[in-house]
């Protein structure tokens, strides 16, 4: 009897070892973009979605270069195609989006391109310095900048 209690807990500890397992800490995400490269952009896509598949909240705020992602008429950097699942930057983080998450371009993005904000995707803003300030000092978020 004793060596099927003992079985039976041991068991358990090697199945509970086996399920995925959210990290603790932070349920907030902040990811800053700013790389020109579209591997490294695509990079911060599939990070930013793995995070909001394991249930954190997600906020995407694109500087410079990249703030080509947010273009109604982006550059084919943006939109091409990469291996190994043949998605792109901006592909993948439009299905951020539909997933929830916030994505904004820098203040000084448009104005230093020369547009105006209704050059961005639908569903895209410009944010507001304090408001992505606050959002990265808060204890409760993680901040990954590309």
């Amino acid at each position: 009897m004793k060596l099927k209690l003992f079985t039976a807990a041991l068991m358990t500890g090697v199945m509970m070892s086996l399920a995925p397992v959210k990290a603790e800490g932070p349920d907030k995400l902040v990811t800053i973009v700013t790389a020109p490269e579209p591997q490294t952009q695509l990079m911060a896509m599939v990070l930013t979605m793995q995070s909001v598949q394991q249930k954190a909240s997600a906020r995407i705020l694109l500087c410079g270069p990249a703030g080509d992602l947010a273009l109604k008429d982006a550059p084919e950097s943006a939109t091409a195609p990469q291996a190994p699942k043949g998605m792109s930057p901006q592909g993948l983080m439009k299905k951020i989006m539909e997933a929830g998450a916030k994505v904004e371009v820098c203040a000084i993005y448009l104005p230093n391109k020369g547009a105006a904000p209704d050059a961005l995707l639908d569903g895209i803003g410009v944010a507001k310095p304090p408001e992505i300030a606050g959002a990265i000092m808060a204890d409760d978020t993680r901040v990954m900048s590309f």
